[in-house]
């Protein structure tokens, strides 16, 4: 048997990466979702009068109509997002990283 190559059998950064994009992207939806839905956008109709089927389904269309405006770019809310909990998870490695050192070194001076 060969050993691993070192290079090869770390994790790879990007999974973390595209999940942080992935909320930051859903968040923007929800909120594109909230700000359609108060403007009035999947209201029932009165000149065609869907019933309560197109009440019931109404937010799944508005629903959809955010997701595809997230994926052709959105307002540019889910990149300052996806910014924010970058930061906001290299800070906080960074925190926990020197917890660690300090730890060490307290071992290592006791």
């Amino acid at each position: 048997m060969q050993p691993l190559d070192p290079v090869l059998s770390r994790p790879s950064p990007e999974p973390a990466s595209q999940r942080l994009r992935t909320v930051a992207q859903e968040l923007e939806g929800s909120f594109l979702a909230e700000m359609l839905k108060s403007a009035g956008f999947g209201a029932a109709r009165e000149a065609f009068g869907g019933g309560a089927g197109e009440d019931q389904f109404a937010s799944f269309l508005v629903l959809e109509h955010t997701r595809q405006i997230v994926r052709a770019g959105g307002i540019g809310l889910s990149e300052s997002i996806y910014e924010a909990l970058k930061e906001h998870e290299n800070d906080g490695q960074e925190r926990r990283d020197a917890a660690d050192g300090a730890e060490r070194a307290s071992r290592s001076g006791a």
